[in-house]
């Protein structure tokens, strides 16, 4: 009898791969046991395949149910959950789609696909209570170069070469056109969403970098240095009265406090 975890090993991969041959030897009871076994594989694999098909309902809708239903099935197989929520599955799905064969016929199809992700993860957010205008006249302005902004967890940003926030909400409105013919565009989208709500709002370029970049933890400074990188008319005032009016600011924490946040 091999060691437990050598065991635990082995009925893994039976299980998520269905490889039953190196479990063989260890079941017992019954006419076929590994008949018994092999259920569980596929009880397995339809549950994942059903839950991730669920997370992508508009990129089923672009692509077809088969194409989706085949290339989740391929997914689940090479790509198992690692995670212990089954939430956090799926979010290299839109990269995997995209080398699918026969992919290249819907160049849109991975920014749509990780639109439709972010849209699905911000939705089940909780806001948090949000800072009033006083709270960055409370820092002087040295200390608050230094700062850390904390926004709204509900908040995702993606930058694509194409609108595929316009194709996002002919799915979610059910108004696409018999023919529709979608030309490359660069746009810079945010996502915030709570409590089963999302929404989709364009930004420019400059305010896109900076607010991606306060979301990875840079600094005020650090990161209206990137935006005036990327835009040089991008200003800082406006940017922040803009967040603090959309309530997306929840914290302001000098530098080397980050870890009392």
């Amino acid at each position: 009898m091999p060691p437990l975890v050598e065991t635990q090993r082995r009925l893994r991969q039976a299980v998520v791969a269905g490889n039953l041959m190196e479990v063989a030897p260890l079941l017992i009871g019954g006419r076929d046991p590994s008949r018994r076994l092999a259920i569980h594989h596929r009880h397995y694999e339809t549950s994942l395949v059903t839950a991730l098909l669920g997370k992508f309902p508009a990129t089923g809708w672009l692509v077809g149910t088969t194409f989706m239903t085949q290339a989740a099935r391929q997914f689940v197989r090479e790509r198992p959950p690692h995670a212990l929520c089954i939430a956090e599955y799926g979010a290299e799905f839109p990269q995997f789609l995209s080398a699918r064969p026969a992919a290249d016929r819907v160049p849109y199809l991975r920014p749509f696909a990780e639109l439709e992700w972010h849209l699905g993860q911000v939705s089940v957010e909780t806001d948090q209570p949000t800072l009033g205008p006083g709270a960055l006249s409370a820092f002087r302005p040295e200390a608050l170069v230094d700062a850390a902004l904390v926004l709204q967890p509900g908040v995702r940003y993606l930058h694509a070469p194409w609108p595929v926030d316009g194709l996002m909400r002919l799915y979610l409105t059910d108004t696409a056109p018999d023919r529709l013919s979608l030309q490359p565009e660069e746009v810079w989208i945010e996502v915030r969403g709570a409590r089963g709500d999302f929404r989709m709002t364009r930004l420019d370029a400059g305010e896109f970098v900076f607010r991606r970049a306060i979301q990875h933890a840079s600094t005020l400074g650090e990161a209206a240095e990137r935006a005036l990188e990327t835009r040089s008319a991008f200003e800082l005032g406006r940017v922040l009265a803009a967040l603090v009016a959309e309530g997306l600011l929840t914290a302001i924490t000098a530098r080397n406090h980050r870890d009392e946040q």
